[in-house]
């Protein structure tokens, strides 16, 4: 059943054994997509690994860590209409990219499709999910599954022209909730955001990350996108709720303090969101604030 719809970017950096196994999923998918891989300036044999072991995978090495912005470089070099993300620790189960595309397909005002993620080795649903099927964001009769604000970049499909005009992912953000920006921004182009059950992604999170340093930057990027999107009262709210429950301590006091610094760049940038995407984020704020899978922690 090979597919020639869609393209698989995955980014990563020194997590070779995670990624050649994901790559091994990959490539026992019946769509047999192509894979391109940005390594980010890894420094654990992973480019070699991959070109000895997955000689048709296409291998970029950008000599640098470019964070979220290697799958900006590795798209540069998708040729099909539709692009699947997953991490160096994720990949999809098989069908699922086809069924997204043929979704996406059938309709064409959906710019991404978000697939169930199972974390492994249980197969257990992420507590994301139920977020994410419940999603309180009115939507049209016509959208094939609950409509969400923002989306997942280790689970989801996205139209590649609409990436594109976009702009991808903001460099400044580098990585950790960078996709709330670009989602917001796909909205504001008059696309829509959705979940779909019958996909599935398998997630076997790797031990090889600094949950406070990723916790840092999260944070950091949420005042980000909130102030340069935002109206002035929304992303107020959100930033006295941020400032009162993430944890207390030096990793949070950074976060808020490289927030600041960057506030002239932020002013410059500020384009406030249309009213009917600034009302799909504020119909997300009470879940929001009451979710245990988005809480900043570690």
């Amino acid at each position: 059943m090979t597919d020639t719809r869609t393209t698989v970017v995955v980014i990563t950096h020194n997590r070779c054994p995670e990624l050649l196994h994901t790559l091994d999923r990959l490539a026992e998918l019946p769509e047999r997509p192509r894979v391109i891989v940005t390594d980010n300036a890894s420094t654990d044999g992973t480019a070699d690994a991959v070109a000895r072991r997955h000689p048709r995978v296409r291998l970029l090495r950008p000599g640098r860590n470019l964070g979220a912005v290697g799958r900006n470089l590795a798209i540069r070099h998708v040729r099909t209409p539709y692009v699947a993300f997953c991490d160096d620790d994720s990949w999809w189960a098989p069908g699922s990219l086809a069924a997204a595309a043929d979704l996406l397909d059938r309709h064409p005002a959906v710019g991404t499709v978000t697939a169930r993620i199972l974390v492994e080795p249980g197969g257990t649903e992420d507590p994301i999910v139920r977020e994410l099927r419940d999603s309180p964001v009115p939507r049209p009769d016509w959208l094939p599954g609950p409509a969400l604000g923002s989306f997942l970049a280790a689970a989801t499909v996205l139209r590649t022209d609409a990436f594109r005009a976009a702009g991808g992912f903001h460099p400044r953000l580098w990585l950790g909730g960078e996709e709330e920006l670009l989602a917001a921004d796909l909205a504001a182009n008059g696309w829509w955001l959705t979940y779909a059950d019958h996909l599935t992604v398998h997630h076997r999170p790797s031990r090889v990350r600094d949950a406070t340093v990723r916790r840092a930057q999260g944070i950091r990027n949420t005042l980000w996108f909130t102030w340069l999107r935002r109206p002035a009262g929304p992303a107020l709210r959100r930033t006295l709720h941020l400032a009162r429950t993430v944890p207390r301590d030096t990793a949070s006091l950074r976060a808020f303090a490289q927030a600041t610094a960057a506030l002239p760049w932020v002013l410059r940038e500020r384009r406030v969101l249309p009213p009917e995407v600034e009302a799909r984020l504020r119909s997300l704020e009470p879940a929001q604030r009451a979710s245990t899978a988005r809480s900043y922690t570690g």
